[in-house]
């Protein structure tokens, strides 16, 4: 027979202890019992678990009214992990990490800087049902293939390692992508180190998301205060002997690594 336990603290202070930990304690601990469930799920908890400006970033983006809806401070944290809403005028979007509701973004490909990008003998722009963006490139034929995403990290979750991704797509007659590497780099703007990492856009070698796309890593930056400026992230291949074609972009994503 299942036995409540009995609580004396008043459910203020239960919230306040339950404050101080994580969503998934929040969770955990609403099975406790009636005042835990109760203090767990209230929206001075889960308002807590938001990020701090996370006002200001959905006021400012394509969903405005979920900041008038009727949802629970909890549903709005649920819906933020499960339903990236768009921002920057449709050239970014915004979520939040499951566990620890720190921010992540996706620089989508409207946003990015890929050279000859408006020119339509090298690149198309489509819509396509899969993709949270109106639009995403598509990579008809180029040698000399650049594409950069940038985003300042002031917006970025303090103290955190953000791990970066390319999320994209290859056709059936995608060509020089499975076989030859290009290179990535990530780096604060003017204050580039050099480093730089092989990565080979091959379906083996790359992770399937549940939205369709693939993504591979790109590299990681750990930011400290959001105070280091402009962060570049970066993708090349400028040898002119090897055509490069049948490739979809969405967007370059940014996530705190290990959700931390």
């Amino acid at each position: 027979m299942k036995t409540e336990i009995s609580v004396v603290l008043p459910e203020d202070c239960i919230s306040k202890i339950i404050s101080l930990t994580c969503a998934p304690d929040a969770c955990n601990s609403s099975v406790v019992s009636r005042a835990f469930k109760s203090a767990a799920d209230s929206d001075a908890v889960w308002e807590n678990f938001l990020p701090s400006d996370y006002r200001e970033i959905i006021s400012g983006s394509a969903s405005p009214s979920l900041l008038t809806s009727n949802l629970s401070k909890k549903d709005l944290y649920r819906r933020l992990w499960h339903n990236p809403i768009i921002i920057n005028n449709g050239t970014m979007s915004f979520a939040i990490e499951k566990k620890s509701g720190k921010k992540c973004f996706m620089v989508g490909a409207r946003g990015l800087n890929i050279a000859w990008g408006n020119d339509t003998l090298y690149w198309s722009w489509r819509s396509v049902p899969e993709s949270r963006f109106s639009e995403v490139a598509y990579l008809k034929c180029v040698w000399w293939f650049d594409v950069k995403g940038k985003i300042d990290t002031k917006i970025l979750s303090p103290k955190t390692t953000y791990v970066v991704y390319l999320v994209f797509k290859l056709r059936e007659y995608a060509h020089s992508f499975g076989t030859r590497p290009v290179e990535s780099g990530v780096y604060i703007e003017g204050m580039d180190n050099g480093e730089r990492r092989n990565v080979l856009l091959d379906p083996l070698l790359s992770i399937r998301r549940g939205d369709d796309w693939m993504e591979i890593e790109m590299g990681e930056f750990f930011n400290e205060n959001g105070d280091d400026g402009t962060l570049i992230c970066s993708l090349f291949d400028f040898d002119r002997l090897r055509v490069k074609r049948g490739l979809h972009i969405e967007g370059i994503e940014l996530r705190p690594k290990n959700g931390r």
